[in-house]
Parts: structure tokens; C-alpha cells; sequence
């Protein structure tokens, strides 16, 4: 029920939608699935967009995780505006500097060289990872060794947590459970999301008007989930 939502995850469903970041329709997903619904965080494009995008991720990587960590790791490309957005909003709501660092696709060899863009990270840094989506944590794999990498022993440098958009509730590639439970399973961290689709089904739905996910679309969702959903 929407009474128990918190309010900025009503408000940024309502967002993600605006921003037509979040569209329903029929979706051919990189998976290959068939979705009835998509969502693209490339489609942030303002300087007002980003700036309330990044006070929704602060909110959210706050309540999850505190504000013991030093540095918010965007992977490229996506992730570079979303880190960045995310400190400057993380500064403004709870007064804290948190570093950005990205990396790069490709090493530079000379100027600013290295793989990393942004901060640096040391030994006894503390490092949330920020994406937008994460269907099957693929993205982690390449991610997670480069964060690891930055210090001189294998725990000089801590994983706090991973904060996505959406956590789309489908089963990831090699098990029935949801791709953050995988991850959370795999690497030791937790992962979190802003809202689920269980929120966005029952803010715009089961609490909502339904001019946005009508009695059809649902149906849909609801197959969608019969066969893809996480277990």
C-alpha cells in the first residue's frame, strides 16, 4: 500500500515515468525476453532531471547504507552521471563529501593515465557502487574486480553496497533468484533499489488511478512474471 511507501519512492515512480524513463509496452530486452516494460536511464538528459535523480539515489543509498563510505563508484558509461549527480545531491542533503570514481573502457596511457576516472581509491576506502538497472549482474563481474584491484591486499578496499533504479524482480541468468540476490550471494555486499516493481505495480495499480498500467497491461506483467519472475 502506498501508506506504507516511503514518499520519495512514490515520487520518484511518478518521476521515472515523467522522464518517460520508465515506458510500458512490448520490449525486447538484451536477455532476449520479451518485456512489458523498459526502462532507460539514459533518457536523464537535464540539468533538472539529474539533479532530482541524484537526490532520489542520496535518499536511498542513506537509508540503506548509511553514511559510513568514501567514494561512489559509477561504472562507465551510465554510472559517470549518476555518481556524479549522486555526490553533489549526497553534500546537499547530509552534508557529507563522498568522492565520484568511474572507470574508463579503455586505459589511458598518458596525462591523467589509468583505468580509473574521478577519485583515486586507497587502502581503507569504503566504496558504494551506483548503476541504474541490473537484469543479470553481468555488469558487476567487470566492476567488481576493477574496485578490488585499487588497493595492495584483497580486503584493503571495501565493497559497502550497490544501489540500482529499479530492481526488476526477474530471475537473473544462472539462478531463479532476482540478479541483486545473486550478487548479494556472490560477492558478499548488499544490493538495493530504489523501488522495486512490486512498488511501481502498486503505486500506479493497486493504489493507483491504472490509467498508466490498465487492467490489460497488468495481465501482461503479471505473464511476464509467471515466467521470468525470480523465485
Amino acid at each position: 500500500m502506498i501508506f506504507f511507501m516511503e514518499r520519495y519512492k512514490k515520487e520518484f515512480i511518478d518521476f521515472m515515468v515523467e522522464c518517460r524513463v520508465l515506458k510500458f509496452g512490448s520490449f525486447t530486452l538484451k536477455s532476449g525476453r520479451h518485456s512489458p516494460f523498459f526502462m532507460n536511464a539514459g533518457a536523464y538528459v537535464t540539468g533538472s532531471q539529474l539533479g532530482r535523480l541524484g537526490k532520489f539515489y542520496a535518499q536511498a543509498i542513506h537509508d540503506n547504507f548509511g553514511d559510513d563510505f568514501d567514494v561512489l563508484f559509477g561504472p562507465a558509461y551510465k554510472g559517470i552521471p549518476l555518481s556524479v549527480a549522486t555526490v553533489i545531491a549526497y553534500h546537499e542533503l547530509y552534508g557529507k563529501e563522498i568522492r565520484y570514481c568511474s572507470n574508463r573502457k579503455e586505459i589511458k596511457d598518458h596525462g591523467d593515465t589509468g583505468i580509473l576516472l574521478g577519485s583515486s581509491i586507497g587502502v581503507g576506502d569504503r566504496v558504494v557502487i551506483i548503476e541504474d538497472v541490473t537484469t543479470s549482474g553481468k555488469s558487476i563481474e567487470e566492476t567488481y574486480p576493477i574496485i578490488k584491484a585499487q588497493g595492495n591486499a584483497p580486503d584493503a578496499v571495501k565493497i559497502v553496497g550497490l544501489m540500482v533504479s529499479l530492481n526488476r524482480m526477474e530471475r537473473g541468468l544462472e539462478t531463479t533468484k532476482c540478479a541483486l540476490d545473486e550478487i548479494t550471494e556472490r560477492y558478499g555486499f548488499p544490493a538495493r533499489a530504489i523501488v522495486s516493481m512490486q512498488d511501481v505495480v502498486d503505486a500506479l495499480y493497486t493504489d493507483g488511478d491504472r490509467k498508466i498500467i490498465t487492467d490489460e497491461l497488468k495481465k501482461e506483467i503479471d505473464a511476464y512474471y509467471r515466467e521470468w519472475g525470480a523465485r
